[in-house]
């Protein structure tokens, strides 16, 4: 088995996210509110709102805009990191020792002061709840067992970290603008957390409020969740309480709009203000619309196959080699992705500390199969993979399914939708 995902890395640039705005709707059209950004993306992919749990690319935006984190990345030059909840830090000589000084006055949507209390309460919990992200965390040496001394609370505005050796601080820093080190308010998180018997889902006697904050909030970002209902809608309010500049709107609906057809329709009804999975040709039809207009922005999200080493077929270095022959970026890039992506043939994205940006690979079907056969593999396999349907995944996967066909492998494509995809992907 196989997955092609699109993963959303939540600071960097790798695809120009490109949407059409209904810059000035003619008088039929049904208004939105004039406070009121309302947008057509397709969300099925959220799983949780837990920023300790979160990993998909829907979510990120979301968790991005409601919660903070110590630091951030400069949104001006993503190769530099910026202090968001910290007014300051230092770096001890042995490079091990991380020291972040709090703003004054911080406050979490609940009115609560944001202390550094919090801000290890929200490393522990991470690292104690062990999800999927919380390996971000835990790769400089922070375990159950150590974390509440590695991740600690100098006084009430210093927060002490400790990793476990030394690192390129521009590493660690990058790291720590990741959604699983936001800081989350302790007093909301643990007034609904639940006692349960330690099992393989949590290794405590506690939850930590995480069947809470799947749907729930306790964050402190320009944002607060209102509200999720999966598949449906995802309803943002201004946080009144947010210590940066105050959002010139009131909330932001994200309405679950999985066609790029349908996105089209109330677009041009006036139903949405933005629509963000338009395929290039109902950009171009829409863009050339009175009212309309097309904006873009760089966004961290990459389109990846994932190949399961589970699989004997798919653990050879040949056959891993020999797929990246069977893509035709050429077409993928000049169709599909056209005005919403561009190709980058490496794991980090665009603007990503240690991203590469060179492209040495194109479609070569001879070179393919001339790996296939070193793998012992000269008359191709059978191989299933499973795949989010909406676009441009689909339409992406459809194509490779074609071109490896012309090397021998038989490519059965199972849909799915976000939540469907990446349960299975991460079993």
């Amino acid at each position: 088995m196989m997955n092609l995902l699109n993963k959303h890395m939540r600071l960097m640039t790798t695809s120009a996210a490109m949407a059409l705005l209904l810059a000035a709707a003619p008088q039929a059209f049904a208004a939105t509110p004039a406070d009121t950004l309302v947008e057509g993306w397709a969300i099925d992919d959220i799983i949780t709102l837990d920023p300790g749990e979160a990993f998909e690319i829907s979510t990120a935006e979301v968790t991005a805009n409601t919660y903070s984190k110590l630091v951030n990345l400069d949104m001006n030059d993503t190769s530099k990191v910026v202090g968001e909840l910290a007014e300051s830090w230092t770096i001890a000589d042995d490079g091990m020792t991380y020291t972040f000084k709090l703003k004054p006055g911080l406050k979490f949507a609940s009115g609560n002061p944001i202390t550094a209390e919090d801000v290890a309460f929200s490393f522990e919990r991470a690292v104690k709840l062990d999800k999927s992200p919380a390996f971000l965390i835990t790769q400089f040496g922070l375990t159950g067992d150590n974390v509440a001394e590695k991740a600690k609370a100098a006084d009430e505005s210093t927060f002490v970290l400790t990793v476990d050796k030394a690192y390129a601080p521009s590493f660690v820093l990058n790291v720590l603008t990741s959604t699983v080190a936001s800081v989350l308010d302790k007093k909301v998180v643990m007034e609904h957390a639940k006692a349960v018997t330690p099992s393989d889902d949590y290794k405590y006697d506690t939850d930590f409020g995480n069947e809470f904050l799947k749907t729930g909030y306790a964050g402190s970002g320009p944002y607060k969740i209102r509200e999720w209902r999966a598949n449906e809608v995802v309803v943002l309010e201004r946080n009144d309480n947010y210590f940066g500049e105050k959002p010139a709107l009131a909330r932001v609906i994200y309405r679950h709009m999985k066609e790029s057809a349908g996105q089209r329709l109330a677009l041009e009804n006036g139903d949405i203000d933005v629509a963000r999975n338009l395929e290039p040709g109902d950009i171009d039809a829409v863009s050339k619309k009175d009212g309309m207009a097309i904006t873009s922005a760089p966004k961290g999200t990459l389109y990846y196959f994932s190949l399961n080493q589970k699989n004997p077929n798919l653990a050879k270095p040949e056959v891993i080699e020999a797929f990246k022959y069977l893509v035709d970026y050429d077409a993928i890039g000049e169709t599909l992705i056209k005005g919403i992506g561009t190709i980058h043939q490496t794991f980090l994205p665009a603007g990503q500390l240690g991203a590469l940006n060179e492209n040495p690979y194109k479609l070569d079907v001879a070179k393919a199969k001339e790996l296939l056969a070193k793998a012992g593999l000269e008359k191709g396999f059978t191989v299933t993979m499973d795949v989010r349907n909406t676009q441009p995944v689909t339409g992406i996967a459809e194509n490779v399914q074609q071109t490896m066909a012309q090397a021998g492998i038989k490519l059965e494509i199972i849909p799915g939708d976000g939540k469907q995809t990446l349960t299975k992907y991460r079993a």
